[in-house]
């Protein structure tokens, strides 16, 4: 009886968590909807493109992506070819990203599938 309870609060609670994860996909997401940031996968982020760091450098900004970690974004353009959905985001707050960039290009399915967009 006891292990019938256990599995029960087990089950509903596994339950509630996937009822409030938001799944992104290509037919979810518009023009105008507002994204964050997760944790970049490895030191910079992979599916998120960014220029390389010479370049950020040389435009006189900073390459410290762990402060972009949270940071809202607007979708402003959405383009998809042969499976994968490319968007253009830019900061909600209008400041630019790492003190040089105001907009960035995403693979939408691979970096919702890495957890840099969330």
């Amino acid at each position: 009886m006891r292990n019938l309870l256990l599995f029960i609060t087990f089950l509903s609670i596994v339950t509630m968590n996937a009822q409030d994860s938001k799944l992104l996909s290509p037919d979810t997401i518009a023009i105008g909807d507002v994204l964050t940031l997760g944790a970049p996968s490895g030191q910079v982020y992979q599916h998120i493109f960014f220029p390389r760091l010479n370049f950020i450098i040389k435009k006189g900004g900073t390459t410290n992506f762990k402060k972009l970690q949270g940071t809202k974004v607007v979708v402003t353009d959405k383009q998809a070819t042969e499976g994968k959905t490319h968007i253009t985001i830019k900061r909600k707050d209008g400041k630019k990203f790492l003190n040089s960039i105001a907009v960035v290009k995403v693979n939408l399915e691979a970096a919702a599938g890495a957890k840099e967009i969330l």
